[in-house]
């Protein structure tokens, strides 16, 4: 049997990236998909590609920061399918400098960081699955349980350059998620949170609205070579956005019946788990 067959779902920031490619991943595993994004011919495009499919999935623009829009993206879901099992609060938005640079952005010195971004990234990142969860807890309970889902990241556990705002952020997300896990428990709502490493979208450092990629950073660099890569696991393969998308669909899952309060790495293939220490393999284990 489909792995979320007679659940109902909504996935937040799914007009693309890892949220598109999860609501298709969802559907085809039986699930009733409400493809929520602040871009609405976005979520239109996604729902369009799970209809094709042979799923079910409709689309509602709103803004997770706006607390009417959540309630309001909810209640559109118990109106339409009558109950809500999985909220996954997936939207995020990086932080100005370091990262977006490498994409041709801008250079932003961390003290000349507005704090008007601050206030940004903090409310996309943090405020926004905070009230995705609150407003998931109510039709949960009547349910008699559920799962909440929220995108964390590898920066929430390992320092990037440039981009400190993001990472306490994301570090945020997993504090309320183990913190949340405690406290809702007692419903049978079970909460998570992924943290990928590779195989995300390039449109997460693109302006909004820009053409949707559909695929990994590592699939449009180029040619594969797994002897170049710095990623330890060395497949014959790139890692892609269904890699991170399958992880989601085990926590959000009864397969994860008991699993509660984890911060799960996907598509690291090892990197979080190196030595800090650089050292050539040649020369053995440094004296620590």
């Amino acid at each position: 049997m489909a792995r979320l067959e007679g659940k109902v779902a909504i996935i937040t920031g799914a007009g693309s990236g890892l949220g598109r490619e999860s609501a298709q991943l969802f559907a085809e595993e039986g699930a009733k998909v409400v493809v929520m994004d602040i871009l609405g011919d976005r979520a239109e495009a996604t729902v369009k590609l799970v209809t094709e499919q042979g799923g079910t999935a409709i689309a509602v623009e709103a803004d997770t920061t706006a607390e009417a829009d959540v309630a309001r993206t909810v209640a559109t879901t118990l109106e339409k399918f009558g109950k809500l099992d999985i909220m996954w609060a997936n939207a995020g938005i990086v932080s100005r400098g370091g990262v977006p640079s490498v994409m041709g952005g801008e250079e932003l010195a961390f003290e000349d960081f507005p704090l008007e971004d601050w206030h940004k990234v903090i409310s996309v990142n943090l405020t926004g699955p905070f009230l995705c969860a609150k407003h998931a807890v109510k039709p949960m309970r009547e349910n008699g349980g559920g799962a909440i889902l929220v995108t964390s990241s590898a920066a929430s556990m390992a320092a990037y350059h440039s981009i400190a705002p993001y990472s306490a952020t994301k570090a945020g997300v997993n504090g309320m998620v183990r913190g949340l896990s405690l406290d809702l428990g007692k419903w049978g709502i079970r909460v998570n949170a992924i943290a990928p490493t590779h195989g995300m979208s390039p449109n997460f450092l693109m302006e909004q609205g820009a053409p949707v990629v559909g695929k990994s950073y590592e699939e449009v660099a180029g040619p594969w070579d797994k002897g170049v890569t710095p990623i330890p696991l060395k497949l014959d393969r790139p890692p892609s956005l269904r890699d991170n998308a399958k992880t989601a669909l085990f926590l959000v899952s009864d397969d994860a019946a008991y699993t509660s309060g984890q911060v799960l790495s996907s598509a690291d293939g090892g990197t979080l788990a190196r030595v800090s220490i650089p050292f050539p393999e040649d020369q053995g284990q440094p004296t620590l």
